[in-house]
């Protein structure tokens, strides 16, 4: 079965059928693909426009519904944390107790020390809690 070519080609409103674009010499056929190129660009241009509208007028739609994104937020303030412990051979290293147990922690935990030699005096109340107290100090 032999395959299935078009026998005709609509440009700007005018068939042209296909003998006629094997008719026009390389120079002819040259332009015309300039001229369908910078057609295809602009109807590219237009609808990629389009659709960035259409996606910015639902992105207004959703961050209606739910308060904004989150880049648009400002971020929560955290209060400062003051530092629980200390490094007593380097004494300006802290560490707050929060997040990630700093190097020089480690490895003074893994050579056989406890946490508890590195509290820094008054940081810690007796009964385990902060000393965020009301009292003077």
């Amino acid at each position: 079965m032999l395959s299935e070519r078009p026998q005709s080609v609509s440009l700007n409103g005018r068939a042209m059928r296909r003998t006629d674009l094997e008719t026009m010499d390389f120079d002819e056929l040259w332009l015309l693909h300039e001229q369908l190129t910078k057609l295809l660009a602009e109807k590219i241009t237009t609808e990629k426009l389009q659709l960035e509208r259409r996606l910015a007028q639902l992105s207004r739609e959703h961050t209606g519904d739910v308060g904004g994104t989150p880049a648009s937020r400002p971020r929560r303030k955290y209060p400062k944390v003051q530092p629980k412990y200390w490094n007593p051979s380097q004494p300006t290293q802290k560490w707050s107790g929060r997040g990630k147990q700093p190097r020089w922690l480690v490895a003074a935990l893994s050579s056989g020390r406890k946490l508890e030699e590195f509290i820094i005096d008054g940081s810690v109340s007796p009964s385990g809690d902060n000393a965020h107290s009301d009292e003077p100090s």
